[in-house]
């Protein structure tokens, strides 16, 4: 279960309430749309500054795309899409864009107004999100395949196999940050000594202290670990450690494979925020954990501002019954298994 049709159903039900966060955030954006205050430099550096001196990376920002999280297999070492190919993508997606009927004894899916998962290739033309190693393909160890197989397959048992999406937990980080089928913005704000980034998805706001500060000691855990922050040059370095063994690297279906792949308490991620222009934050991010890859492996994904976009509040617990259903479906499996043997 997901909960596509949330965006949409608060944005047609906003309250008043929602009133004073927007023109906060309206605010906000205007002050950044004074012709002064953004520039560049000759050479494309950023040149905005933060009160404090930092690089301004403030604003809201989207990472929509059709961009595969992976490189498909047949693509090989191939990294980089030309002008044509891209263009045929986009078409592609577009036409692809229309509600179908469901199959027999499916029940159906949203339709594509609920959908808002992009329309472009990211500006680069990378064939994938994912850039290291060079056949853009995560490298999953047996034992994580392993252990995602069998938590799907187990889903239906017990909560503690389901997604920490689906249970209104967490979608992680760097999770929280990989492209899904909706729900793409994410807002930054800076005050000194911090950087929050709040993402649309499940409305997690995430405070990483920029101030020198270290991360607590081993055994304070933590779902989406312990961030914090320093500069070097013009961009952000977000390091993070201190993960519990309990959530996912990914939980979005437009991970594909890698969706489902627990992390461990060996997680490293280090996501690096570089704006190169008015209109842009390239993101990286590496992860490490020895526990599932065999191998460290990054993903590239340029974030793009876009003012005019309204996040709305995420209610994910508030009529989500998906948790219950599923157990309930699994408990009639179960009571049918069993009138079957006997």
């Amino acid at each position: 279960m997901n909960h596509r049709f949330l965006v949409p159903v608060t944005a047609l039900f906003a309250t008043a309430s929602l009133a004073p966060l927007h023109v906060a955030a309206q605010t906000l954006l205007a002050a950044e749309k004074r012709p002064a205050a953004s520039k560049a430099s000759s050479d494309g550096a950023w040149t905005k500054r933060t009160s404090d001196g930092q690089p301004d990376l403030q604003g809201v920002w989207s990472g929509a795309t059709i961009t595969p999280f992976e490189r498909p297999v047949a693509l090989g070492n191939k990294a980089f899409l030309t002008d044509e190919e891209a263009a045929r993508m986009e078409e592609q997606a577009r036409q692809n864009r229309v509600d179908r009927p469901p199959r027999d004894g499916d029940v159906g899916d949203y339709n594509k107004l609920w959908m808002d998962s992009g329309t472009k290739v990211v500006k680069t033309h990378q064939t994938s999100l994912v850039v290291e190693p060079p056949d853009g393909r995560v490298p999953l160890t047996k034992a994580a395949e392993a252990k995602r197989d069998y938590a799907r397959a187990h889903e239906s048992d017990s909560y503690e196999y389901m997604s920490v999406w689906d249970r209104c937990i967490t979608r992680g980080v760097p999770a929280g940050m990989f492209p899904a089928g909706y729900n793409n913005a994410y807002q930054i704000i800076q005050t000194p000594g911090f950087v929050m980034i709040m993402s649309e998805m499940i409305h997690n706001a995430r405070i990483i202290p920029v101030d020198g500060s270290p991360h607590p000691p081993a055994n304070v855990r933590f779902w989406d670990g312990d961030s914090r922050g320093h500069w070097e040059g013009d961009t952000l370095v977000v390091d993070t450690t201190n993960y519990n063994n309990k959530g996912w690297i990914a939980t979005s279906a437009a991970t594909g494979r890698v969706k489902g792949v627990s992390q461990s308490e060996a997680l490293h991620v280090v996501e690096r925020f570089t704006r190169t222009d008015a209109d842009t934050i390239n993101y990286e991010v590496t992860i490490e954990d020895p526990n599932m890859y065999t191998r460290p492996w990054k993903v590239a994904l340029p974030l793009a501002r876009d003012d005019g976009y309204r996040i709305y509040e995420y209610a994910c617990h508030e009529g989500n019954e998906a948790v219950e259903l599923i157990l309930k479906g699994g408990r009639a499996k179960d009571q049918a298994a069993r009138a079957d043997r006997e």
